[in-house]
């Protein structure tokens, strides 16, 4: 957690920061991502056999350079395959010989879906990235039985139908899917069987019991909306609760380990822009007292362990700049890479609540990262993603800003008077080698900060410091050109340091 002190324009700014003050441990699937059929993040993307560039590609078909780029991030968790597509998605079609796969119209985004791409291609990528998969339910065209088939053929070890298809299929052992979400975005009116409030909570609860009688061990992740909504205080009530049933003998659990949401931010205006993602910080907030809530309402021990949000889709994103049916391929500025770096200093900063976050989407779509024929982009928003992935893992530190605000309006309006828009944006963690990382970003853009540092590196005689800025707020990386990257340099650790404008800068010191 990070604690503010307002001053006003002109005062010395001071940050400080307490290494052996951990406050909650990080989940590092935080730094966890998305693949969806969407324009291309499959098809062009993450799977490409149909590239003339055959160096690019692996013998199943994989970009080699995907694989490597989300290898270098460390990427805990990938979820699939949706998104909306997911409300018409029915997985059987994505199994099998491929010249057997039907091809289907698609709905979410209006194209055609071959089908080419499935469950096993999903589940050998994911193997070759080093990465768990995370798998999401269709709540809209689909029916309990085909989630049970789907959940059986993953992760069964019986002599039953769908564990057999899948030894068919050359699969002998279960994949052992451990993350299922119930349905993606119900509450939505664009959505394919779109629901009310009261029907998603009674389909879910009792779509949770039947999944967790056929593999008691897996996580099941409630569809919210963005925390701080009526659906998500209502579904939380119905659904945050003891049941009692029979597996080989009484117990009482709760069916759901996890709550959803979903916030993109953006803003035609590159404070405003940078700034949205404190808006996160609030639902984050909101949404884990509604948990709490609902726990306390339905008499929920402690001793059932306490639900967790799961942010499966944040992103900055102006679905007017980069149409959702037109692939939403986004060119990401510097103010877009500033507001990634707060979205990740907000992930750290609510570790306690926050069990796992995926980036929507991981390759072409609203992504950091662009393939071409020839391969790959890698857009100003991948170097912070970069940054916090290798080093801000471990524990939360407690850490405290004292400098100037930014006074204007936000994005969305309802935050002026709800979150602070400190000048500095700051997260701190420490790991078990005893490396602490401190995280400062500077959003205004035409004044640096010099800043005393307190309980940084305490008189080590250098500090390593990781810089991403540029000279323009609306500066854009390009397959000609890379405009903006990490520059590596040190300083010394006597207290002070200043912090350029339209920055994001990375201290680390061994304690």
């Amino acid at each position: 957690m990070t604690t503010f002190t307002k001053l006003a324009e002109g005062k010395q700014a001071k940050i400080s920061v307490y290494p052996t003050h951990k406050l909650s441990k990080i989940n590092d699937n935080i730094y966890g991502g998305f693949t969806e059929h969407m324009g291309r993040c499959i098809y062009g993307g993450i799977y490409d056999p149909e590239n003339s560039n055959k160096a690019l590609v692996d013998e199943h078909g994989f970009r080699k350079d995907v694989i490597e780029a989300m290898k270098e991030l460390n990427v805990p968790v990938v979820r699939y395959p949706g998104g909306n597509f997911v409300a018409t998605y029915h997985w059987l079609d994505g199994i099998g010989p491929h010249e057997q796969r039907p091809r289907r119209p698609e709905l979410a985004w209006l194209g055609v879906e071959s089908n080419q791409f499935g469950t096993d291609e999903f589940m050998k990528w994911c193997k070759v990235v080093g990465t768990e998969p995370y798998l999401c339910l269709n709540f809209g065209t689909g029916t309990l039985d085909e989630a049970l088939g789907w959940l059986e053929y993953c992760n069964s070890t019986q002599d039953t139908h769908y564990a057999n298809l899948r030894r068919k299929n050359g699969r002998e052992q279960p994949y052992d899917v451990k993350y299922w979400a119930l349905g993606n975005k119900c509450w939505g009116p664009w959505q394919v069987e779109q629901m009310t409030k009261e029907d998603y909570a009674k389909r879910a609860y009792q779509w949770a019991k039947a999944l967790k009688l056929l593999d008691p061990s897996i996580t099941l992740i409630l569809c919210g909306e963005t925390g701080h909504s009526i659906w998500d205080s209502y579904v939380l009530k119905e659904c945050v609760k003891l049941d009692q049933h029979s597996l080989g003998g009484s117990t009482t659990a709760s069916l759901v380990d996890m709550h959803s949401i979903h916030i993109y931010t953006t803003s035609d205006d590159p404070t405003k822009n940078a700034f949205a993602p404190r808006s996160a910080e609030r639902a984050i907030e909101i949404c884990a007292s509604l948990i709490d809530m609902a726990r306390i309402e339905n008499n929920v021990p402690p001793s059932v362990p306490r639900q967790t949000i799961c942010f499966d889709e944040w992103n900055v994103w102006d679905p007017k700049r980069a149409p959702g049916d037109k692939g939403a391929e986004e060119l990401y500025t510097l103010s877009d890479a500033l507001a990634v770096a707060i979205w990740l200093n907000v992930f750290v900063r609510q570790s306690k609540h926050v069990a796992m976050a995926n980036i929507a989407q991981s390759v072409n779509v609203i992504s950091p990262l662009m393939t071409t024929k020839d391969g790959l982009v890698k857009q100003t928003t991948w170097w912070p993603l970069l940054l916090f992935s290798k080093h801000m893992r471990g524990w939360t530190v407690a850490t405290h800003v004292s400098c100037s605000t930014y006074e204007g309006e936000t994005s969305p309006p309802w935050m002026r008077g709800a979150v602070d828009t400190p000048w500095l944006d700051v997260s701190a963690t420490v790991n078990d080698d005893g490396w602490t990382s401190m995280v400062v970003v500077n959003s205004h853009l035409t004044e640096s900060f010099a800043v005393d540092l307190e309980g940084v590196a305490n008189g080590e005689k250098s500090i390593d410091v990781s810089t991403i800025t540029a000279d323009k707020w609306d500066i854009v990386n390009t397959a000609e050109k890379e405009m903006v990257g990490i520059k590596e340099s040190s300083c010394k650790g006597d207290g002070k340091f200043e912090f350029p404008n339209m920055s994001i800068t990375m201290l680390r010191w061994r304690i």
